[in-house]
C-alpha cells in the first residue's frame, strides 16, 4: 500500500536555478517498481526531455509528476514546495501544469471559444457554460492573442473538429498557455504528426521554452537533439544517464539499453 503522503505543501530550502526536484521518486505497482528511485532536477527556464526505452517508466513517472499518480515513496518538490500529495488541480493552481490536462478541446467549439474556456478556468474555480456569450466576450482579445501565438489566427473561427491533428495539438498547447503555467509538462506533443506539424509543433515548443520551464516526453530523438537543453535517460524505472544529448547518446549504457528495448 502507498505510503501516507502530506496533503499540505511544505517549503523546502531547494537551489533558486531549481524549479522542480524528485528525491527517490519511487511507484510500485504488486511488488513491481515501475519507477525506482528517480532524482530528477529541471532547471528553471530551460527545456528538459524525458527519454528511454520502451517500458523504462516514462509515463509513469510523467504521471506521478503531474499527480496524475500518488508516488509509493519519495519527494516531488516544486518551487521548493512538497506537492507529493496534492491532487492535480491543487498542482496546477501552484504553476505546474500538463499540456492536454484538461482536455479543454471540444470539437464542436471554434478555436476561439476553446482558448476562452480555458480563459475562463484560470479566473475561477468553474465554467460558465450557460452564460450569455457577451459575458465571455472580454476574453476574446486575449484568445485572439493566443491563437496567433501558435499560429491558429487564421483559423480562429473554425470548430476544432475541422482542425488537422497538428493543428489540434496546437490548440491543446494554446489552452495550456491559458492557464499561464510556470512550468509545463508535455506527454509526446509529436505523437502521430507528419514532418510539417512537427517542424511547426517544435518551433512552438521552442519559443515557449523562451518564457516558461518545459519537461517533455518525447519519442522524437531527433526533437529532442534539437530543443532541449538537458535530458534525463530512464530504463528499468531507473535514470540510467543524464546530460546534452551529446553526453547522453555517446553513452554506451544509453546505446544499449536503446538497441536492446528498441526506441520509446
Amino acid at each position: 500500500m502507498d505510503q501516507i503522503l502530506e496533503s499540505t505543501p511544505r517549503t523546502e530550502r531547494i537551489d533558486a536555478d531549481t524549479i522542480l526536484r524528485t528525491e527517490g521518486l519511487t511507484k510500485e505497482f504488486k511488488g513491481f517498481k515501475a519507477v525506482d528511485g528517480v532524482a530528477l532536477n529541471i532547471r528553471r527556464g530551460k527545456i528538459h526531455a524525458l527519454i528511454g526505452p520502451n517500458g523504462a517508466g516514462k509515463t509513469t513517472c510523467f504521471n506521478l509528476l503531474s499527480k496524475f499518480l500518488t508516488p509509493s515513496a519519495g519527494t516531488i518538490l516544486y518551487n521548493g514546495r512538497n506537492i507529493s500529495g496534492l491532487r492535480p488541480a491543487d498542482v496546477a493552481r501552484l504553476g505546474l501544469v500538463r499540456s492536454f490536462q484538461i482536455s479543454a478541446v471540444f470539437p464542436h467549439l471554434t478555436v476561439l471559444e476553446n482558448i476562452r474556456l480555458a480563459l475562463q478556468k484560470r479566473s475561477g474555480p468553474s465554467y460558465t457554460f450557460w452564460c450569455p456569450q457577451r459575458v465571455l466576450d472580454h476574453l476574446n482579445g486575449e484568445a485572439a492573442a493566443l491563437a496567433e501565438r501558435v499560429d491558429l489566427a487564421h483559423l480562429i473561427d473554425t470548430l476544432a473538429a475541422e482542425l488537422s491533428y497538428g493543428r489540434k495539438r496546437a490548440l491543446e498547447i494554446a489552452t495550456t498557455l491559458a492557464l499561464d503555467p510556470e512550468m509545463m509538462l508535455l506527454d509526446e506533443p509529436m505523437a502521430g504528426m507528419g514532418h510539417e506539424d512537427i517542424s511547426r509543433i517544435a518551433e512552438l515548443i521552442r519559443d515557449i521554452g523562451t518564457t516558461r520551464t518545459i519537461l517533455m516526453v518525447e519519442h522524437n530523438l531527433s526533437v529532442v537533439a534539437s530543443l532541449c537543453h538537458r535530458i534525463t535517460v530512464l530504463a528499468r524505472g531507473k535514470v540510467l544517464a543524464e546530460g546534452d544529448y551529446a553526453t547522453v547518446s555517446a553513452d554506451p549504457r544509453v546505446v544499449d539499453a536503446y538497441i536492446g528495448g528498441g526506441h520509446a
